[in-house]
């Protein structure tokens, strides 16, 4: 077991709680700060497949995310009128189902409800103002002006990230030229599992959330300008939808009533070179391996980091080579899934401007063939 016990861990989202649990859990003293005042997340739903409930178990949590979100088996693929014309999702692993779909604040609150349990300490409202990360250890101020000195700092701290940036350089995100509109609704009652319908000009997806409530994700190309105002969401949204005759569809249409409820954003992806430590500094989850939903894989990849950095640190005789087996374990497998995402991405945007697939391209062929790969032991 690595000799270090003071961890901080920049950013509180999905990636930064499950590590600070499974960190505390295993022995050692984690700290989280977040730029945020509190922990008030909207972000509607998220999809968990099978091997990130896998990894919740592994911190403790996949029965309370079972228990509060809504499991359902493979995603049925579909034409805009509803007829199917395939599935996807991982198997079952052991007890947890192919997905389970969950409200990303009631994970968030799962998360730090845990967190809470175990004792793991955050600072809430602030973050790094100055990072000295030499072989033995981290020194940092805040932006709250105070100080601290760490074993061993973990960036969790998202696409953007702030840590990534002063101890590696810039890395600029790239948009796919894609977005993503997600809007939650009252479930209906003939939603029996998840269901995507791939149209000419955008695809919808109708995900189980709770036992009471869905959400719909649609993915859209929007060009170079990809800006939307407010006030334009709500219609905008609503016209996707008309494009997909399919009855569980039409009947959400006109609940789409209030712009503010309405999640749109650009599709971005980030790839950081390896290695993504350096020091005593080690980055993971969005911070080194940004991906867009289309295999909705991008919290697993941060919950996996979570797990595997936390077992090497136990398993290993250093802090050099803990970070080291993490990212033998951990970097063909989250580039698998960053590339297979861009991939399907790109099909669609050339789908959605009337231009031909290349040849042999299928779909539906690579969804199956990539989260079958996640099926493997992490």
């Amino acid at each position: 077991m690595t000799q270090v016990k003071n961890i901080l861990v920049v950013g509180g989202g999905i990636g930064g709680q499950s590590v600070a649990i499974a960190l505390k859990k295993a022995g050692y003293e984690p700290e989280i700060v977040e730029l945020q005042q509190e922990f008030n997340v909207y972000g509607v739903g998220i999809i968990q497949q099978a091997n990130a409930l896998r990894a919740l178990d592994a911190i403790g949590v996949a029965n309370e995310a079972i228990r509060r979100g809504s499991p359902y088996g493979k995603v049925k693929l579909c034409i805009p009128t509803g007829q199917q014309i395939g599935e996807a999702g991982t198997p079952p692993i052991g007890h947890f189902p192919s997905h389970n779909g969950i409200s990303r604040k009631i994970l968030h609150d799962i998360l730090f409800d845990e967190a809470q349990k175990t004792g793991v300490k955050y600072r809430m409202g602030l973050t790094i103002e100055t990072i000295n990360n030499h072989e033995n250890g981290v020194d940092v101020t805040f932006t709250d002006g105070t100080s601290g000195s760490y074993d061993i700092l973990i960036a969790a701290d998202g696409i953007n990230s702030k840590v990534r940036k002063m101890v590696f350089g810039e890395y600029k995100p790239t948009y796919v030229g894609l977005s993503v509109w997600r809007y939650a609704f009252p479930r209906p009652k003939d939603l029996d599992t998840g269901y995507i319908y791939f149209g000419k000009h955008s695809k919808i997806g109708i995900i189980p959330m709770t036992a009471e409530s869905c959400y719909i994700f649609l993915n859209s190309a929007e060009g170079d300008n990809p800006l939307i105002p407010e006030n334009q969401l709500v219609e905008k949204l609503k016209s996707y939808m008309r494009a997909f005759p399919v009855p569980m569809v039409q009947e959400l249409v006109e609940q789409v009533t209030d712009a503010k409820l309405v999640n749109y954003r650009t599709l971005e992806t980030l790839k950081m070179t390896e290695p993504w430590y350096k020091n005593r500094v080690i980055v993971i989850g969005d911070a080194a391996h940004a991906t867009i939903p289309q295999l909705g894989s991008g919290a697993a990849l941060a919950i996996e980091d979570a797990v595997v950095l936390t077992e090497e640190l136990q398993k290993s005789n250093s802090v050099n080579d803990a970070f080291a087996n993490f990212m033998n374990r951990r970097l063909q497998r989250c580039q698998m899934v960053v590339e297979a995402s861009e991939t399907l991405g790109q099909w669609e945007v050339l789908e959605y401007s009337g231009q031909s697939l290349p040849e042999g391209a299928n779909m539906g062929m690579l969804m199956g063939k990539t989260t079958m790969a996640l099926t493997a032991e992490i």
